[in-house]
């Protein structure tokens, strides 16, 4: 197992782990959790080289991506840098990418009940709102008290004492995220446990993807 206590604060720069084979030639994998080797929970920074392909699967409890870098397809689409993906329970694909890609992949994380497929082309900015302060806000999905969304996290921009029930994920994207115990780069992962307190700011022009309310909560 890798970084499965969700009752602890864990903070990964990506950028400082080796590349790991995966179980077809061309792609790569940086573990940031793994409940088990090739199967159950997991969440990994991959990388398809040009002209790989993975063998074709299914999504036990559901698959969640973002595409960080180049174009990922399947038989469905291709889907560039900037899109957000969710493959459900009972989906199945064969992914592939001609120029090769980078992505965040989360598996077997869905809520049971959380039926919805999703494509989200993040760089479009007419889905983008305003939201507390000077942040503008993409929400990319919703559920059961799970929300997903991109924040564009302006610079000067500080906030004070936030917390969320059932824990937080951020991966930066662009920028510097900082709080008071330290700053975290483009390609930092953070996963804040339930309610821990934090008082986040911002130096320079941050992009954030951003989860919420989807960890365990604390003897539940």
């Amino acid at each position: 197992m890798l970084n499965m206590q969700f009752d602890r604060r864990v903070i990964i720069n990506a950028n400082d782990l080796a590349w790991q084979p995966s179980p077809m030639d061309g792609v790569l994998r940086k573990p940031l959790a793994r409940e088990e080797e090739e199967r159950g929970h997991a969440t990994s920074i991959v990388k398809y080289a040009p002209k790989s392909v993975f063998k074709h699967h299914e999504h036990p409890l559901g698959e969640e991506i973002l595409v960080l870098d180049g174009v990922f397809s399947d038989e469905f689409g291709d889907y560039p840098a900037g899109t957000y993906i969710r493959n459900p329970a009972g989906t199945s694909h064969t992914p592939f990418s001609h120029v090769g890609c980078t992505l965040l992949v989360k598996l077997h994380q869905f809520s049971a009940n959380d039926h919805h497929q999703i494509r989200i082309d993040t760089r479009d900015d007419k889905h983008w709102i305003d939201g507390q302060g000077r942040l503008r806000m993409l929400l990319l999905h919703e559920f059961n008290g799970e929300q997903v969304a991109m924040i564009r996290w302006p610079a000067g921009q500080h906030f004070f004492s936030i917390s969320h029930f059932c824990g937080e994920e951020i991966l930066v994207l662009s920028g510097e995220y900082r709080d008071e115990y330290g700053k975290y780069p483009a390609g930092t992962w953070l996963r804040n446990p339930h309610m821990f307190e934090y008082n986040p700011f911002a130096e320079e022009d941050t992009l954030l993807w951003v989860k919420v309310g989807h960890l365990p909560y604390p003897g539940g």
